[in-house]
């Protein structure tokens, strides 16, 4: 079961003072957290211009139920892969939770903290109970219409390929063209801070990179981008560039990752909404098995619509993965990719959203709530705003099947250590 197969076991009683122990532990390690953050660090910085809220602190009479349907042990890990993340920042940066804002340092603070609590197994009640008394949460306003936050899913592909051309593996996965260039707008104006175009020299100007049907046209592109494998269609490398990443499996038995090494610079155009616009595939059935199956069955018109998304993926090889936006590891529904320009990256959330039951075949059985935190750790050129969220289901049949139906409205939310509850030397 998708995600059955990830659930631990929880502690269903722990006695009063096993819970005081637990609570003078974590205020002292907070102390601790914030002693070793303070000395290696400064502590104070300019807070950067505010956008719109698009995180609201709720009061304690609107924290949500914080029971966790999944494994702690994950969630330590994907904490970890974070907090190795923010300890390469400058502590004193400002990270913003809508209005407010807080230091590296803090948020450091904040995961170590609740690693903290989660190593002794927590009841769903002392989860809770913990969580009102030490942490600020804040709800994202979600998408503008519909006032909630609309989840769908992305996997680790399992892609058969071939270190060089031959019958049966004609399609070219592309590595980083020699001839790419990224341009930091921020560096010539303020008021671009943050703004990247990608090119290419051509005389003495910049201008846009080739779009797919320019690069797939192009007969000697290899020479500039030479290939990292080769695969069986172009549905698979759709598939791969889709996913962002993915595992290749070659004749011999070699197994190695390939993963993101930038792109062509141009925009996203949603190949299933093409498809659901034009008639060709029902909304109620569209999923990647789906447009799978239909450009296989019409190759007539195949390249034609996989031409109308112009964006396009460039891969590098690498031994493991796959690596989110963060350069860390993604962890099966502990990740998040999120709009990194509007929420906290590498923060800890907290997520309530319906996700499928899928058996060993790949057949999803029914869809159940699911309640777990998770940590936003990735990107994504489709997820814009705060009513956008990605939740990465893993590697496998299974993953494949849920995160290419998964298209549900939940519900997001951040947590934070309160810094009221920090000594004052701090």
């Amino acid at each position: 079961m998708i995600f059955i197969m990830f659930m631990g076991v929880q502690c269903t009683g722990w006695s009063k003072v096993h819970n005081r122990k637990l609570e003078f532990r974590l205020i002292g390690m907070a102390v601790l957290a914030s002693l070793w953050i303070s000395a290696c660090a400064p502590v104070s910085a300019p807070v950067p211009s505010l956008p719109e809220a698009v995180l609201k602190q709720l009061p304690l009479t609107d924290y949500p139920d914080f029971t966790d349907d999944n494994d702690y042990h994950q969630l330590a890990q994907s904490i970890a892969m974070s907090l190795a993340y923010l300890q390469h920042l400058p502590q004193d940066r400002q990270i913003l939770f809508g209005a407010d804002s807080y230091s590296v340092a803090h948020l450091i603070r904040s995961l170590m903290f609740f690693n903290q609590i989660i190593q002794d197994q927590p009841s769903p009640d002392e989860l809770n109970r913990v969580i009102r008394t030490y942490f600020r949460v804040y709800q994202s306003i979600g998408r503008q219409k519909e006032k909630n936050v609309l989840f769908t899913g992305y996997y680790e592909p399992l892609l058969h390929g071939s270190a060089v051309p031959g019958p049966g593996f004609t399609v070219p996965v592309y590595t980083r063209p020699a001839d790419l260039v990224e341009i930091d707008l921020g560096a010539f104006a303020a008021d671009l801070k943050g703004r990247t175009v990608v090119g290419k020299y051509t005389g003495r100007s910049v201008i846009p990179y080739p779009t797919r049907s320019g690069i797939r046209q192009q007969s000697d592109f290899d020479r500039i981008a030479p290939p990292v494998v080769w695969l069986k269609d172009e549905i698979d490398l759709f598939i791969l560039q889709i996913q962002g990443s993915g595992r290749v499996v070659l004749k011999n038995g070699e197994q190695f990752n390939i993963l993101y090494d930038g792109s062509n610079g141009r925009p996203y155009y949603s190949i299933g909404r093409l498809l659901i616009d034009q008639g060709r595939i029902p909304a109620d059935k569209m999923s990647m098995q789906a447009i799978r199956t239909y450009l296989q069955e019409n190759p007539q018109v195949a390249q034609s619509i996989l031409d109308h998304n112009p964006r396009y993926i460039f891969f590098k090889k690498a031994q493991q993965g796959p690596l989110g936006a963060l350069g860390q590891l993604l962890t099966p529904l502990r990740s998040l990719a999120v709009d990194r320009s509007l929420l906290p990256s590498a923060a800890l959330a907290f997520i309530s959203v319906p996700l499928p039951r899928v058996d060993p075949s790949g057949t999803i059985e029914k869809w159940e709530p699911y309640r777990g935190f998770a940590l936003a750790q990735d990107a994504g050129s489709a997820i814009k705003g705060p009513g956008r969220i990605d939740l990465f289901m893993g590697h496998g049949n299974q993953a494949e099947t849920a995160a290419s139906h998964l298209k549900q409205s939940g519900a997001l939310y951040f947590l934070v250590l309160n810094p009221a509850i920090l000594p004052k030397s701090s």
